[in-house]
């Protein structure tokens, strides 16, 4: 019988996108490289656990689920969260940013400044640019500022930003063109936190570490895994913790990896997607501002 992996998701390195696997083994995963992998018959999938404990009961978890956690799990691993305002006295200094996902589609949030441009590439952030430098709770309330003074969310759903990362405009300038009108706007709203200090627009671009250009419209999106079921293609590009994966089909299927935790997958001789997918959701809002292998 082909051996097993449990999947822990996908990292990224400043080397690209890796796929990690329990025990420590990583998976690169370059544009074009072959991702090809199954669910065993009468497979469960089951909970990951939180803050690097196993679940105590091992318990069944949905396939649709993105955490892959047990309701007790997945309040262990809120506990002392920053992006659940539950760890005021972080001491570490934190950056603010603006991020953009696509038109209309652009979002302030914070990140812990030794963490550098990770957190936008777990995203999928097509572009971003700093605004400024502080304690956290300096960061926490100029990130509450904009909100409030601008309307700039701080979250964009998953499904919005795949549905448009076929349809990106083609230059950079022009995808960072929302960003740049936001930060001077930021800039010029008084209330700013003394400690935070301010950082000038300098726009970052990922359309090409995610490899978004000329990428073809998907088709579908894929729903959950089960157990029998197994996806194989082609890696088309890797944006966030999504895989666009060209099947033999000649069809785009987006791959989000959370999916993939929680199940015990082997390796897959090829073919084509065989686990549930749906129809791409189109973005709501657009243009609105409010070893496996």
């Amino acid at each position: 019988m082909a051996q097993a992996w449990r999947c822990s998701g996908l990292r990224w390195s400043a080397d690209g996108p890796v796929l990690a696997w329990d025990g420590g083994r990583r998976s690169a995963l370059a544009r074009g490289k072959r991702v090809a992998f199954g669910v065993a018959e009468g497979g469960v999938r089951t909970c990951v656990g939180a803050r690097g404990h196993a679940c105590p009961v091992r318990a069944v978890v949905p396939g649709r689920s993105t955490g892959a956690r047990c309701e007790q799990c997945a309040r262990l691993d809120r506990a002392h969260s920053v992006a659940a305002d539950t760890f005021a006295d972080d001491p570490r200094p934190y950056h603010v940013y603006l991020a953009w996902f696509g038109p209309g589609m652009a979002k302030v949030g914070i990140t812990a400044l030794e963490r550098g441009s990770a957190r936008l590439l777990e995203q999928g952030a097509v572009c971003f640019s700093w605004l400024g430098t502080g304690p956290l709770m300096a960061a926490r309330r100029t990130e509450e500022l904009l909100r409030a003074a601008l309307r700039v969310p701080d979250r964009i759903p998953y499904a919005e930003k795949r549905a448009v990362r076929s349809e990106l405009p083609g230059a950079a300038a022009e995808r960072a063109a929302e960003i740049a009108e936001l930060h001077a706007r930021a800039g010029a709203l008084g209330g700013w936190p003394e400690s935070l200090v301010r950082e000038p627009f300098r726009a970052v671009d990922h359309v090409d570490v995610f490899g978004l250009t000329r990428l073809p419209p998907a088709a579908g999106e894929v729903a959950e895994l089960v157990a029998g079921g197994a996806v194989s293609g082609e890696l088309a590009a890797a944006a966030g913790p999504d895989l666009h994966v060209a099947t033999d089909g000649g069809r785009v299927v987006v791959l989000d990896t959370r999916l993939m935790t929680g199940w015990e997958l082997i390796p897959s001789g090829g073919g084509e997607v065989t686990v549930p997918v749906r129809e791409m959701r189109k973005a709501a809002g657009v243009g609105e501002q409010d070893g496996l292998f």
